[in-house]
């Protein structure tokens, strides 16, 4: 039996132990004299015998499918070791990754030696006998759940405890899945980085105004050593998203206010729609249009004036972002506008206010913490971008704070620097995971801010 007809097989299994111990739960009721003499209702008996019956089956599942690899490569790995003493290091991944294609049908079994047939055709055994016995293990185990399910439904039963519990402790897993994720990458660019920092000085790396990361192969090319000072990169950044906040902080603020307070409701209801179409353009077609249309118009209305206007600029490469960028604010601050309380604005209103003196004063105040929240994440959103500074800014590292010259930002150089064949003990590469832990501390700094301002507005009109 193939593995995914074996989770099939337990969900369908799950869904019949639901019916069936929710429909002897009603019997049971019936002849009582209602639901109200059961402990539970009769969904928490059915939803009891369901996980019973599917929740251990299918982390079992997920357990063999995790460590099955593993385990069936070690075991035919050993038995290769016993006819070949050289399996070490780099000899040993190549006769695996050969033993796997061949099993697989990707190498012809005559092309290979015949010890690693054999090895071959042992793995493909071994698969075949592991996902068989596996499957209907599961499956029998599932049957057992099913029956035990069944058996626990009775009027006095807890089921509603035990399911309330069940579903805590998945939640409690989902929390510490999405936290042990956010501390794996964390650790493994603060591992490369610090294999980076080993071989280019910290000082030199976040101080240093020249960025010229290609490392030559022989000794006397010019360039040889390479340069990593990242200011350069980190003005570029800086440069584009300031660009970026400014065209959409003010256009998705002034449209969310008018849509909230303002607009009526046929009006609204095109108008919100038809303005959040933008961010679901790709970011590649920002960058043609950016690339296409509006770098050569800003190169020429700044030739007209007398300015010196690069083909590829931060202007450009920001405007564009911005309205890229401008749905993120838009919708989350009309989101918060309008959950502002109605009271606020009546009391207001009867003080005397107008009506845009009620938005200045006591609207937007009380929705500041959303929108330092939207603008927190617009800001996110555009340091993290790539592709439209690729295609519109360049790739040139200046360390310049004019918008009309080419500049470069930190995740294009990660890509730029992590393309290809790499090697990942060169400082070449590694330098992209020390850019990104730089980023990292950069977003976290901006999330601090942020949380400070939001607490100390949510204080004030708690």
């Amino acid at each position: 039996m193939e593995l995914n007809s074996t989770a099939l097989s337990i969900l369908i299994l799950a869904a019949v132990a639901f019916y069936l111990a929710r429909g002897r739960s009603l019997t049971a009721a019936r002849q009582l004299g209602g639901i109200r003499h059961l402990h539970s209702l009769p969904v928490y008996y059915g939803m009891q015998a369901a996980l019973w019956c599917g929740l251990p089956g299918l982390i079992l599942l997920g357990a063999w499918f995790a460590f099955s690899g593993p385990l069936i490569n070690g075991w035919v790995m050993a038995g290769v070791a016993e006819q070949s003493a050289t399996l070490t290091g780099s000899g040993y991944n190549l006769t695996l990754a050969k033993i796997t294609n061949v099993a697989a049908g990707v190498l012809p079994v005559d092309s290979v030696d015949p010890v690693i047939a054999a090895a071959a055709q042992n793995m493909q055994s071994l698969r075949e006998q592991g996902n068989s016995f596996v499957s209907y293990g599961l499956v029998a185990l599932s049957l057992l759940g099913l029956l035990w399910g069944w058996q626990l439904v009775s009027p006095e039963h807890r089921a509603r405890h035990g399911v309330e519990k069940v579903f805590q402790l998945l939640l409690l897993g989902c929390a510490c899945l999405a936290i042990l994720t956010t501390l794996g990458i964390v650790l493994s660019v603060l591992f490369e980085s610090i294999q980076f920092f080993e071989t280019v000085p910290i000082s030199e790396f976040v101080f240093g105004s020249n960025w010229s990361p290609q490392t030559a192969i022989r000794v006397d090319q010019v360039g040889s050593s390479g340069a990593f000072g990242a200011i350069p990169l980190f003005t570029g950044t800086l440069l584009i998203s300031a660009v970026a906040m400014v065209v959409a902080v003010p256009i998705g603020l002034m449209s969310a206010i008018y849509l909230a307070e303002y607009a009526d409701r046929r009006f609204r209801d095109y108008a919100k729609p038809s303005l959040e179409i933008l961010a679901g353009i790709p970011t590649v077609v920002y960058g043609f249009f950016a690339a296409l249309t509006v770098a050569p118009f800003v190169r020429d209305v700044g030739s007209s004036i007398g300015l010196s206007v690069s083909s590829e600029s931060a202007l450009a490469a920001g405007g564009v972002m911005g309205i890229m960028i401008i749905p993120f604010i838009s919708s989350l601050a009309d989101d918060v506008i309008t959950a502002v309380p109605q009271s606020l604005r009546d009391g207001s209103l009867a003080m005397g206010a107008t009506r845009s003196e009620t938005v200045r004063r006591v609207v937007i105040p009380a929705a500041l913490p959303g929108i330092v929240g939207g603008v927190l994440l617009a800001v996110s959103r555009a340091i993290g971008e790539t592709m439209i500074v690729v295609m519109a800014a360049g790739l040139a590292a200046r360390l310049t704070a004019n918008p009309l010259e080419s500049v470069t930002t930190v995740t294009v150089q990660m890509v730029t620097l992590l393309v290809g064949d790499q090697e990942f003990d060169s400082p070449k590469t590694l330098a992209a995971f020390a850019l990104g832990l730089m980023l990292f501390i950069t977003t976290l700094m901006l999330n601090v801010v942020a949380l400070y301002v939001v607490k100390k507005y949510r204080e004030q009109y708690e």
